[in-house]
C-alpha cells in the first residue's frame, strides 16, 4: 500500500460528476440523494471522503451539478456541510435543448418547459471548467492534477498509489479500466485509431446495431472504462485554447421529452463522454484497476447489491467489497423492480444477504422478507399475483412461489 503524499494531495483536485437524475429508475431528484445504506446517501459518503482527505492536506473537492440537481444538493449539503458553502464546491454543467426527433428543431413541451432542456453529457466538463472560471481558480489555488469520477461510483476514491503512478508517468490523461463481467458488457471499451495509434473510447450508443452482439463479447473486449479519469490541469488548459471546444464524438441518445412518459414526444439528446478525450491527448494511457474501484448504481439491481452485505462502508466514506472474486450478478424483473418506489416496496426489511451470492435472478412480483440469505446461483420465480420469500438460506437453487 502506498502512503499518501501530502504534497501531491495538496496539488490534486477531485471532481465528482453529480448531474444525473437517474430517470431510468423513476427518480425525480438527484441520484446522489439515494440512500446507499440506512440513513446514508451518496452525497453523505462523498462528504465523509472529502473531510477525511482534507485532514491529510487535500483541499480541492468539487461537484459538477446540473440544472436538475443543483437545488436539491445545495439544500442537502447546506452552507456548513463538509464541503463548505456552494461557491466553494459547485461546478455547474451547461444545458442544451432537446431535439425534436421529427422536426430536428428544439422540442416544445408546454406541460413542463424545463423538460425541453438536458445536460450535454459529462464531456461538458472541459468547457464548463473553462467557462465557469474554475480552471483558472484551481490553478491559482495550487491544483495541478485532476481526479474525476461519477458520484454514484463509491469505489472511486483518491488513491495515493494511482496518483503517484499518474504523476510519475508524465501522461496528460490516464483512464482507469476494469475487467469486464456480464454486468459490464454494455460498458464502453478502448480501441486504437488506425491512423495514428491513439487510444479511443467506443460507447455502445456509437455501435451499429449489427455489431452490438460483438460489442458485448467480454472475451473480445476484456476491459471497460470505469469513468475514473486522471488529468493534468495544464493539459486540460492547453486542450481548451481553441475557443474552449474539445473535439469529442457526439453520442445520439433517443428518448422521450418526459423520460417518465413513454408516450411523450420522441427526442434526440446529443451528448459527449468525458472519457472520449483520451484520443485528444498525445501519449494518453490506461491502467487496469481492481474491481473495488468500480461500484456504481445504474439500476435498482446495482442498488440492491450495494445496500446488501456484499459491500461495507468505512468510517472515511469508502465502500469496500466484502465478497471474494466478482461482485454478485443480480437481475430483477423490470416490470416490478425498475422504478425506485416499486423496488423499495419489494424490500420492506432491507436487502437480503448477498455476500456469498454469485448470481440472483428474480422473476415476478416477489417481496423479500427479513432474514433472507442468497448463496451461489439462485433463481426466484413468482407464479401468482404476489409472493413473499421468507427467511432462510437459499443456495444454488430455483425457488417457485405461489
Amino acid at each position: 500500500m502506498v502512503e499518501p503524499d501530502d504534497a501531491l494531495f495538496r496539488h490534486t483536485a477531485v471532481i465528482k460528476l453529480n448531474g444525473g437524475l437517474g430517470t431510468g429508475m423513476g427518480l425525480h431528484r438527484a441520484k446522489s440523494l439515494i440512500e446507499v445504506k440506512p440513513g446514508v446517501t451518496f452525497l453523505d459518503l462523498i462528504g465523509w471522503q472529502a473531510a477525511a482527505q482534507r485532514e491529510q492536506g487535500h483541499a480541492h473537492y468539487l461537484l459538477m451539478d446540473s440544472f436538475s440537481t443543483s437545488a436539491d444538493c445545495r439544500a442537502h449539503l447546506g452552507q456548513k456541510g463538509p464541503l463548505g458553502p456552494p461557491d466553494a464546491w459547485e461546478l455547474m454543467q451547461n444545458q442544451v435543448p432537446k431535439v425534436d426527433a421529427a422536426t430536428l428543431g428544439p422540442v416544445e413541451w408546454t406541460k413542463d418547459p424545463r423538460l425541453e432542456w438536458c445536460p450535454p453529457g459529462h464531456g461538458d466538463i472541459y468547457p464548463a471548467l473553462a467557462d465557469s472560471g474554475w480552471l483558472d481558480r484551481l490553478w491559482k489555488e495550487g491544483a495541478r492534477f485532476l481526479f474525476v469520477s461519477n458520484a454514484d461510483n463509491l469505489g472511486a476514491t483518491l488513491d495515493p498509489g494511482l496518483l503517484r503512478m499518474f504523476v510519475d508517468s508524465g501522461a496528460p490523461f490516464m483512464m482507469e479500466v476494469a475487467r469486464r463481467t456480464e454486468s459490464d458488457k454494455k460498458g464502453g471499451h478502448l480501441c486504437r485509431r488506425k491512423t495514428d495509434g491513439r487510444l479511443c473510447l467506443r460507447e455502445v450508443a456509437q455501435c451499429r446495431a449489427e455489431d452490438s452482439a460483438m460489442f458485448r463479447e467480454i472475451g473480445r473486449h476484456a476491459f471497460f472504462n470505469t469513468n475514473n479519469l486522471w488529468l493534468r490541469l495544464d493539459g486540460v488548459r492547453d486542450l481548451l485554447v481553441d475557443g474552449g471546444v474539445v473535439p469529442l464524438p457526439a453520442i445520439i441518445n433517443r428518448k422521450t421529452v418526459d423520460p417518465r412518459d413513454p408516450g411523450s414526444t420522441p427526442v434526440i439528446q446529443l451528448e459527449t463522454a468525458m472519457g472520449a478525450a483520451i484520443e485528444c491527448f498525445e501519449d494518453s494511457s490506461a491502467v487496469a484497476v481492481p474491481r473495488a474501484r468500480f461500484a456504481p448504481v445504474k439500476t435498482t439491481a446495482d442498488l440492491l447489491v450495494l445496500r446488501s452485505d456484499a459491500y461495507e462502508v468505512t468510517s472515511d466514506g469508502r465502500v469496500e467489497p466484502a465478497f471474494d472474486g466478482e461482485p454478485p450478478h443480480v437481475a430483477l424483473d423490470p416490470r416490478f423492480f425498475r422504478n425506485i418506489a416499486d423496488f423499495e416496496e419489494r424490500f420492506p426489511c432491507g436487502a437480503p444477504s448477498l455476500r456469498r451470492c454469485r448470481s440472483l435472478r428474480v422473476e415476478g412480483p416477489v417481496s423479500f422478507l427479513a432474514g433472507v440469505v442468497i448463496e451461489g446461483d439462485v433463481v426466484v420465480r413468482a407464479k401468482g399475483a404476489t409472493a413473499e420469500l421468507r427467511a432462510g438460506v437459499y443456495r444454488d437453487t430455483e425457488v417457485v412461489l405461489g
